[in-house]
C-alpha cells in the first residue's frame, strides 16, 4: 500500500512540473524580465539623455538632490528593518515570557502602520505638485522634508493639515522645504 502511495504522489509531482513547464513556454512574453531589454531600455535611457539641450550641471544637480532624498528613505528602511528583524527574534525566542512576546509583536504591527502612513502621506503631498516629499515619524514627532521651489506658510499649514488627519496624537510636526538645485 505504501508503495502505490509514493506512486501516487511522485506522477502527481511529475504532471505538476510538467504543466508548469508547458505553461512558462508558451506564456506570453513578460516585459522587463529579459536582461537584454532592460541594457536595452538604460541605454536609449542614456542617448536620450546625452542628445537633450539641457545644461550638464543641472542634470547632476537634480539627480544629486534625489540622491539625498533616496538615501535618506534607504537608511530610514534599512533602520526598520533591523529594529523589525530584532523584534523577530523575540518573537521566535521561547523563553520570554507572553507579555513580552505580545509587546514585539505589537511593535512590529506599529512600526508597520507606520511605515504605511508614511508612504501614504508621501504620496499625497507629492499629489499637491511637489516634486519630492520624504515623510519622516519620529514617535510623537513627524518631520516633512519638501522638495519645491515656492517657500510659503500657507503650503506648510497645509502639509501639517494633511499629516494631522493621517496620523494622529501627534506632538510636533516639521516641515522643511528644499529647493531644487
Amino acid at each position: 500500500m505504501l508503495l502505490k502511495k509514493q506512486t501516487v504522489w511522485l506522477l502527481t509531482m511529475l504532471s505538476l512540473v510538467v504543466v508548469l513547464s508547458v505553461y512558462y513556454i508558451t506564456s506570453p512574453d513578460q516585459k522587463g524580465q529579459n536582461l537584454a531589454d532592460v541594457e536595452e531600455k538604460t541605454d536609449q535611457l542614456k542617448d536620450e539623455a546625452a542628445t537633450e539641450n539641457l545644461d550638464d550641471s543641472a542634470i547632476i544637480t537634480n539627480a544629486a538632490g534625489d540622491e539625498m532624498f533616496e538615501t535618506l528613505r534607504m537608511e530610514l528602511n534599512d533602520e526598520r528593518s533591523r529594529k523589525i528583524e530584532e523584534l523577530q527574534t523575540k518573537l521566535a525566542s521561547t523563553e520570554l515570557p507572553a507579555e513580552e512576546i505580545s509587546a514585539a509583536k505589537d511593535e512590529i504591527d506599529e512600526l508597520e502602520t507606520l511605515a504605511q502612513k508614511e508612504y501614504m502621506l508621501e504620496t499625497l503631498i507629492r499629489a499637491m505638485n511637489y516634486e519630492d516629499v520624504l515623510v519622516r515619524a519620529e514617535g510623537k514627532n513627524v518631520k516633512v522634508t519638501v522638495k519645491a521651489e515656492k517657500l510659503s506658510k500657507s503650503a506648510a499649514n497645509e502639509i501639517i493639515r494633511e499629516v494631522n488627519n493621517e496620523i494622529s496624537g501627534l506632538n510636533a510636526v516639521t516641515v522643511e522645504f528644499k529647493a531644487p538645485k
